[in-house]
């Protein structure tokens, strides 16, 4: 008799499953599943699949449809790359300061959410940090007008965190951000005692080092689901046409279809609504630059 579960950690063709009874078992991967060539269909965190044989050698015979999916140019950018799949929100994490946040960073990782289906949210970490209330204010202000909710949080002081605990404790979430802005250390936060590696920024660059060394699916003891996955500073988008770029951005969704071209792509064309609503300030000149930016990679792709 076949089993369902969902995929909470792979380590070395080991697949750890927490099966729908609410029992955990291993399984590995035969047939199709093993060998297929696309990487789009390779079972990652967060797949929902189905289990067959006894409980000392089960195997997944099948990956059921997903609803949502993180997937990311991989190295180089010549195949995709699926990090987590069913789950409900990306949380974008970035660092008021020790790196230094960059938005450009932050918009392409909002952009993998609206691709995949993932509702987006961003934490501005490390409030704490001297001379960081204007940078954290500017960060709220850019993000809160583009139509996501924003939190500022401090792992050290405090703040933030039962705010943080409240999002989190409710269905499914994936952290994403550079390294070094503290995914790990705010998870550690919501539930104290987790065993998970804690990283240090370089004196040297200011930039993070890689600490979480495989993706994984953690169950809290509120009941919510977080996705824990290396931090990453590229995200390129995998497989989306340069014509539809424009729908990962919130903002500019008011002004879709009121161009004077009807396939505008927003860049060089006149009479372009967006673009008028840069230049009135409806439009931030910053994410505004992502798009363009982000509408050049998918044209060259």
């Amino acid at each position: 008799m076949s089993r369902l579960g969902t995929v909470h950690q792979v380590l070395g063709g080991v697949y750890q499953i927490h099966l729908d009874d609410g029992s955990l078992a291993e399984a590995s991967i035969r047939g199709r599943l093993k060998h297929t060539a696309d990487p789009e269909d390779r079972v990652v965190i967060g797949d929902r699949v189905r289990l067959a044989g006894p409980d000392d050698s089960l195997t997944i015979e099948e990956c059921l449809e997903r609803t949502s999916r993180l997937i990311r140019a991989g190295s180089g950018g010549r195949a995709p790359k699926v990090m987590a799949a069913n789950l409900e929100r990306l949380v974008v994490v970035v660092a008021a300061a020790r790196p230094d946040p960059h938005t450009d960073v932050v918009d392409r990782m909002l952009a993998l959410g609206e691709l995949g289906g993932l509702a987006g949210v961003v934490i501005i970490n490390k409030t704490d940090l001297p001379d960081t209330a204007a940078t954290v204010a500017d960060l709220k202000e850019l993000y809160e007008g583009a139509g996501y909710p924003v939190m500022p949080t401090s792992a050290e002081g405090g703040q933030g965190i039962e705010a943080l605990r409240e999002l989190l404790c409710r269905g499914s979430s994936v952290l994403v951000g550079p390294s070094g802005a503290g995914k790990s250390t705010l998870i550690r936060q919501v539930q104290p005692g987790l065993a998970i590696r804690i990283g240090e920024v370089s004196e040297r660059t200011g930039g993070g080092r890689h600490t979480t060394v495989s993706s994984r699916i953690i169950r809290l003891e509120c009941g919510g689901l977080v996705a824990d996955t290396p931090g990453f500073g590229e995200a390129g988008l995998w497989g989306i046409d340069p014509s539809e770029v424009d729908s990962l951005f919130p903002e500019m969704e008011p002004f879709l279809g009121a161009c004077h071209f009807r396939e505008c792509t927003h860049v060089h064309e006149p009479n372009c609504a967006v673009k008028d609503a840069v230049e009135a300030g409806r439009v931030d000149p910053r994410r505004y630059r992502s798009y363009v930016d982000l509408q050049a990679a998918a044209t060259e792709s």
